[in-house]
């Protein structure tokens, strides 16, 4: 047995990443070789070559392609992750999800048809984090905010 600690996706990300910040609104295809982090609002389709973060103060619409995803805020639209999925507790997804393997935490929302391609059991897990206190989160109207 192997006692090495699990590590989430999100720890072991090594490059840095194109970010979109919060407050900030993009619309239209946006194609990213490498890691892609949003904390603002992205209107449209993507291919992410490597990890795609969306914060809980991200809303996503649009299809999504990436190789490894960590989702924590509201996506609208399908997802196709070629490896590793992790659904934050404050996570709301509408849309079909693909993806390798998938972790989805507690108190996370998924609207749609969920596929695991390799035939494992959905993972599940306690979030640990505490969320950041005073932060702006986006609800359901675009660009509409409300404070955590």
């Amino acid at each position: 047995m192997n006692d090495t600690p699990k590590r989430r996706l999100l720890d072991r990300a090594v490059n840095t990443p194109t970010f979109v910040g919060m407050g900030s609104r993009i619309e239209g295809e946006l194609n990213c070789p490498g890691d892609l982090a949003v904390a603002g609002i992205v209107l449209g389709n993507s291919e992410v070559g490597g990890l795609f973060t969306l914060a809980d103060t991200g809303l996503w619409q649009g299809q999504l392609h990436c190789e490894n995803a960590v989702i924590a805020g509201k996506i609208t639209g399908d997802i196709a992750v070629r490896k590793n999925l992790e659904i934050r507790g404050t996570a709301h997804i509408a849309g079909r999800i693909a993806a390798q393997h998938v972790a989805i935490a507690e108190g996370a929302v998924v609207e749609g048809e969920l596929k695991v391609l390799s035939g494992e059991p959905v993972q599940s897990f306690e979030e640990k984090r505490e969320p950041a206190e005073g932060r702006e989160l986006v609800d359901n109207n675009i660009g509409k905010k409300a404070k955590r």
